[in-house]
């Protein structure tokens, strides 16, 4: 079957099977890294991608699912300006060990953003509720994620 989406900002058509998912589409199809493969059952945020704005499992997605919609990856993010906002957020705060997770972290701070969903620490804390940490501790990421949405006290 044909999948036609519109990815990065790119219109996509690629032939698929009815069964892949959107994270093997992704990654080895179209050689995007940056979602990556975890859990498996969407609990960790790993594969984090935006589908219309909203952050999704693509570990649980199928690809044919996102037809017709705007998909959004860390590779896509990277290149408008705004990315610049996340990188020093999550450098200067320390947001980041070994960067396996950091990609769904960025990506679901960014959905959140948008929809102005981080106004209280409570919120920040809700909002990445699906996305784990193996390595920092959450105290960097939280830290960025407050100076993000401009609750930083520093």
């Amino acid at each position: 079957m044909v999948l036609e989406l519109t990815l990065n900002g790119r219109p996509l058509s690629l032939d698929i099977e009815p069964r892949e998912l959107l994270l093997d589409v992704l990654r080895d199809r179209l050689g995007l890294t940056g979602a990556k493969r975890s859990c498996e059952v969407q609990v960790c945020g790993t594969c984090t991608v935006l589908v219309d704005g909203a952050p999704v499992s693509s570990c649980c997605t199928l690809a044919y699912e996102a037809r017709g919609r705007e998909v959004l990856t860390i590779e896509g993010l990277v290149k408008h300006e705004q990315f610049a906002r996340f990188e020093e957020a999550f450098v200067q705060h320390a947001g980041l060990q070994c960067g396996f997770c950091t990609p769904g972290f960025v990506l679901t701070l960014k959905a959140l953003l948008d929809a102005g969903e981080l106004g209280s620490e409570e919120a920040i804390i809700h909002g990445l509720d699906g996305n784990i940490c193996r390595c920092t501790g959450y105290r960097g990421i939280l830290e960025a994620a407050r100076a993000l949405a401009g609750l930083d006290a520093t």
